[in-house]
C-alpha cells in the first residue's frame, strides 16, 4: 500500500445546494496531500469560512506528516527503523481502528506488510517474516514493533485525517461539508459520488448524507511485480475495486484496503461485524455487486 495511490474508482462529488441564505457560503479548498488531490467543500458563515479553513489545513498537514512514510525523519520512519516511538494520540487512535478490522477480517487488513512492501520493492521477494498485527506491543506512552517489522498506514490514514477534519468542523457547528483526502467524510448532503472502475468507467453512484465512503483499487499501483494492496499471508487481490459506505472513514479506508483481498462471504462477515453501511464490489470483469 502507498500513500502515493489513487484509486482509480474516482468518487466524484457534487452538493446538492438548498437556497442560499444571507452571510452564508460556499468554499471549495483544493490541494495535495497524501501523495493526491484533497479539498475540503465548506457551506458556512461568511466571515469564518477562510479562517476556518487555514485551521483545517495546518490539522491535515500535522496528520499527514505523523504518517508519512516519505520523509526520513518523520516519527513513522523512525519507528520503524528503531523499532520503538512514543504512542501519540493519533497513532493510538489509528492502531485501535487498525487491530478492530485485523480481526474482523481475519487478518487480512494489517499495516505490518511494510516490511513485505520493502522486501518487494528491494527485489527480495515475498518476505511474510516480519508480517503480524499481533507481535506489536503499546503501553499507554509506546509502541514496540517486533525484529524486522515495519508499520504503513497507507490504508487507513486518509480516512482518518477526513474523520478528524469532520470532527473538527461539527465542532465548530457547521452543517454542511464535504472532506475529501482521498477518502471522503460528509457532513450533511446530499453529496452525490460517481463510482468509476479502471477498466470497467464509470458504472453508477452512490449518495452520502453525513457518512463516509472509502475506496481501493489494488491497480492503481504495483511493487515487485505485485499489486500495491498487500496480502499479508502471500495471496492476490480478487476484487478490481472496492468501495466502503460507514459512518467512519477512517473504518472505510481500512475496510476497503481489506476486502480486496477477501472472497464474498468472508466480507459479508466482516461488514456485519464492523457495523458498515454499504459495500460496493467490482470484479475483474467490470461487474458491480452490492453487499
Amino acid at each position: 500500500m502507498s500513500l502515493t495511490r489513487r484509486r482509480f474508482m474516482a468518487l466524484v462529488a457534487s452538493l446538492a445546494m438548498p437556497g442560499a441564505a444571507f452571510a452564508v457560503s460556499r468554499e471549495v479548498w483544493r490541494g495535495r496531500a497524501f501523495g493526491g488531490d484533497v479539498s475540503l467543500d465548506l457551506t458556512g458563515p461568511r466571515d469564518r469560512v477562510a479562517a476556518d479553513l487555514v485551521r483545517l489545513t495546518a490539522r491535515m498537514r500535522e496528520i499527514e506528516a505523523r504518517f508519512t512514510l516519505y520523509e526520513d525523519d518523520g516519527p513513522l520512519v523512525r519507528l520503524n527503523r528503531i523499532g520503538k516511538g512514543p504512542l501519540h494520540g493519533d497513532l493510538r487512535r489509528v492502531m485501535e481502528v487498525s487491530r478492530r478490522v485485523h480481526v474482523a477480517t481475519n487478518g487480512m487488513f494489517d499495516p505490518t506488510v511494510q516490511s513485505l512492501w520493502v522486501a518487494l520493492a528491494e527485489g527480495r521477494g515475498a518476505d511474510l517474516s516480519g508480517v503480524g498485527l499481533d507481535r506489536v506491543r503499546m503501553t499507554d506512552t509506546e509502541i514496540t514493533l517486533a525484529d524486522g517489522q515495519g508499520l504503513t498506514f497507507n490504508g487507513i490514514a486518509q480516512g482518518y485525517a477526513a474523520d478528524a477534519l469532520r470532527a473538527m468542523l461539527s465542532g465548530w457547528g457547521y452543517a454542511t461539508a464535504l472532506v475529501d483526502m482521498g477518502e471522503q467524510a460528509a457532513l450533511g448532503g446530499p453529496f452525490r459520488l460517481g463510482l468509476v472502475d479502471p477498466a470497467a468507467g464509470r458504472i453508477g453512484q452512490v449518495t452520502l448524507t453525513g457518512q463516509a465512503a472509502a475506496t481501493s483499487s489494488p491497480a492503481a499501483m504495483t511493487v515487485g511485480g505485485r499489486a500495491h494492496i498487500l496480502h499479508p499471508k502471500g495471496g492476490r487481490a480478487i476484487w478490481s475495486t472496492v468501495t466502503v459506505i460507514a459512518a467512519s472513514a477512517t473504518l472505510s479506508d481500512a475496510a476497503s484496503t481489506a476486502f480486496c483481498l477477501m472472497e464474498r462471504d468472508a466480507i459479508r462477515q466482516a461488514k456485519e461485524a464492523l457495523g458498515l453501511s454499504d459495500v460496493l464490489l467490482v470484479d475483474k470483469d467490470g461487474d458491480l455487486t452490492r453487499l
